[in-house]
């Protein structure tokens, strides 16, 4: 990381973790030895927030992210919007995500509230391997009531487009690095931007299912500055 803002170019950092507040999360990056200020974390919550300001929102989330729900009405009924996200390791996933809560956003579904997710990943990569996430609640929502959800993360267009306007970049001139062929190089690709896939994380090699195709593909992030450096950009 570094190398790459030595050599001048901007970086900003793009992620679909809704179980932790964007603070948290960029004190975890910082203790990996990357240096990041706040806002060159781009977090999901934060998205939300700028979309559903003002509004009423029945938000089945992680209590910890709620915090960067900044101008969002949080209620429990009478919603104008539903919003869903976030799945951990911990007996609170249970609560969030209970029959009774998912329930109650049915009804305000059907009583006319839009719904939209942080993210509609089906799964997420841990320790102890890949748990089930909460795009598998979204789609449930969706099939139960005709609904359609709006994802406010990655792939979604206006997450990527946020991530360029604060490197002041046009899609041509970017690069997008991640491990998540779908929500990392199909949302990046879809609006012109250059991929690199790494082999770490969610990276599973079973290329021939794989729904983009990145330009290249590293074994690590330090392979990424002199990658760069060879396309020239």
């Amino acid at each position: 990381m570094r190398r790459l803002r030595d050599a001048g170019h901007r970086v900003h950092f793009l992620t679909n973790n809704t179980t932790q507040s964007r603070s948290s999360l960029a004190v975890a990056v910082r203790g990996f030895g990357i240096e990041l200020e706040d806002d060159e974390l781009q977090t999901t919550p934060v998205a939300a927030a700028r979309v559903l300001k003002g509004r009423r929102v029945l938000a089945l989330t992680m209590p910890a992210i709620r915090d960067d729900l900044e101008g969002v009405e949080l209620v429990g009924d009478g919603a104008d919007a539903v919003l869903l996200g976030g799945a951990d390791e911990t007996a609170e996933t249970n609560r969030v995500f209970s029959y009774m809560n998912l329930g109650r956003a049915f009804a305000e579904l059907e009583a006319g509230a839009e719904l939209y997710c942080l993210h509609k990943n089906p799964w997420w990569q841990t320790s102890r391997g890949a748990l089930l996430d909460a795009g598998a609640f979204v789609v449930g929502l969706e099939y139960a009531t005709g609904a359609q959800a709006t994802v406010l993360g990655k792939p979604s267009a206006s997450y990527f487009e946020a991530a360029l306007e604060a490197v002041d970049s046009d899609p041509e001139h970017a690069w997008m690095v991640g491990d998540d062929v779908d929500a990392d190089i199909g949302g990046a690709a879809a609006l012109g931007m250059h991929t690199i896939l790494v082999r770490t994380g969610k990276f599973r090699d079973d290329a021939g299912a794989w729904s983009a195709q990145p330009e290249a593909v590293v074994d690590s992030i330090a392979n990424v500055p002199e990658l760069v450096e060879r396309f020239g950009s």
